[in-house]
């Protein structure tokens, strides 16, 4: 087990972003971004927690409640006295502390696995994570000696003409030592222009203690990028889920057009499915193998069986089983169950309803509240009156019913088993079992009756 404990910084408003939202808090492929960060602070063997929080400090604490320990940092005084709000924490703590930015959603927990793994087996007391950027202005520069430990890190504006040249950078997350983290908190002051204290200066403190301080280079400088604006949220946004997409295509899922398609990272799909263009699949979705979903469908915390078909359909907190077909245009509302074989077409919206198998609910119809059996034909433009205007009330329509075109079911009410209801009926009361239901009035035709009219 880990000895690892993961401080987050959090605090910063984000003033580019121009947002009432604090900025940790914009969602990147389905989380927020210090969510992100969390998870892949979770699967480095991090056991602990502590998030520093400032700007929105209420937001973010009740967002990530019951998934780390807060330290509210007043006024941004920079990364060194954010760290420092965690003195309590780290006082009782004899591990290693790997520090990260909020902002920074693209971390992988591989990555930082590795960041860890290496920072013990080098048995240094503080380790950089750093990367190698294209083009390095305004990052800090990481300087190391012959033998690989780094000897300092200077900044952008304060580098020589030979370090400028360097092209490895400082992405502001690092491990260290409990203990030496601690006791460098004390040693650092805010004698600088701005007048913050930067975490930089523990580096710089280690350094003169003869402490080793070591580095871990991002194999994809990607990873390491923090966001500050909404223009750098869209490009973290279009690189986690095409990494997404890629995962999914590496087992065995067949994206159509990668470009027009959007899938949360925590989305799970079997093997042979196909997901074609305009496709959004959202939060903790998961669908079967051989299914078909899309073109321009909306799938949110929706469970989908093996070998079924949705296309041209929203479908949110719902259930749908094995070898169902919906859609065209389709609204599967929240705590729908769908079952296996049902068939739902098009212009067609179910709430709050259990369907049982092989029903078929072909087209133009509303079914809200409803309990329906299996082998239920529903004939088009069927609506289930659900709603008296104070109260929603339920629906039974038991097996092998039949529900004529054009009917209206005024709950509560039941259709018994194999029982009938005549198109146009408006059905008020309780159908028994095998009868056949009529709710309208006699039809009269009046003979000549056009030809009065015309003259």
């Amino acid at each position: 087990m880990s000895n690892l404990m993961a401080i987050v910084l959090a605090a910063g408003k984000g003033t580019r972003m121009k947002s009432a939202l604090p900025k940790v808090l914009h969602q990147v492929g389905g989380k927020s971004m210090v969510q992100q960060v969390l998870d892949a602070a979770k699967f480095a063997g991090a056991v602990k927690n502590v998030v520093v929080i400032g700007f929105g400090a209420q937001s973010v604490a009740e967002a990530l409640s019951g998934q780390a320990e807060f330290a509210v940092q007043t006024e941004q005084l920079g990364t060194g006295h954010a760290v420092m709000q965690a003195r309590q924490e780290l006082a009782g703590f004899d591990g290693t502390v790997m520090v990260l930015c909020g902002d920074t959603p693209l971390l992988t927990g591989e990555l930082l696995q590795m960041m860890y793994n290496e920072h013990c087996s080098s048995q240094a007391v503080a380790t950089v994570l750093t990367a190698i950027m294209p083009d390095p202005s305004g990052y800090g520069r990481v300087i190391r000696n012959p033998a690989g430990q780094v000897v300092k890190i200077v900044e952008h504006k304060d580098a020589g003409l030979s370090e400028l040249a360097v092209s490895e950078i400082n992405t502001g997350i690092y491990c260290f030592e409990a203990r030496e983290l601690l006791q460098a908190l004390e040693g650092l002051t805010c004698n600088n222009a701005q007048g913050e204290y930067y975490l930089t200066d523990v580096i710089a403190i280690l350094n003169s203690q003869n402490h080793k301080v070591w580095a871990v280079t991002a194999p994809d400088y990607h990873e390491t990028l923090g966001i500050n604006s909404r223009a750098q949220l869209a490009e973290a946004e279009r690189l986690i889920r095409r990494r997404t997409l890629d995962k999914l295509m590496e087992n065995g899922v067949t994206i159509m057009d990668p470009g027009s398609t959007f899938i949360d990272a925590q989305v799970e799909i079997g093997t042979d499915t196909t997901i074609y263009p305009f496709t959004w699949i959202e939060g903790c979705s998961k669908i079967g193998s051989n299914s078909s979903i899309g073109p321009n469908s909306r799938i949110v915390n929706t469970i989908i069986g093996n070998g079924a078909t949705i296309h041209f359909t929203y479908a949110h907190e719902c259930m749908i089983g094995e070898g169902v077909t919906v859609g065209p245009y389709v609204h599967l509302r929240p705590n729908t169950e769908i079952s296996n074989g049902v068939k739902i077409g098009n212009f067609v919206e179910v709430k709050n309803t259990v369907v049982g198998e092989k029903s078929k609910i072909p087209h133009l119809s509303y079914i809200g509240d409803t309990d329906m059996g299996a082998g239920v034909n529903i004939g088009s433009g069927t609506i289930t009156v659900n709603y008296d205007g104070k109260n929603k009330h339920r629906t039974t329509i038991e097996d092998e019913a039949f529900i004529g075109c054009n009917t209206n079911l005024v709950a509560p009410v039941t259709v018994g088993r194999g029982s009938y209801v005549a198109a146009g009926s408006t059905i008020t009361k309780n159908v028994p079992p095998g009868s056949l239901g009529v709710a309208r009035s006699r039809q009269n035709n009046i003979e000549g009756w056009a030809e009065k009219q015309r003259r």
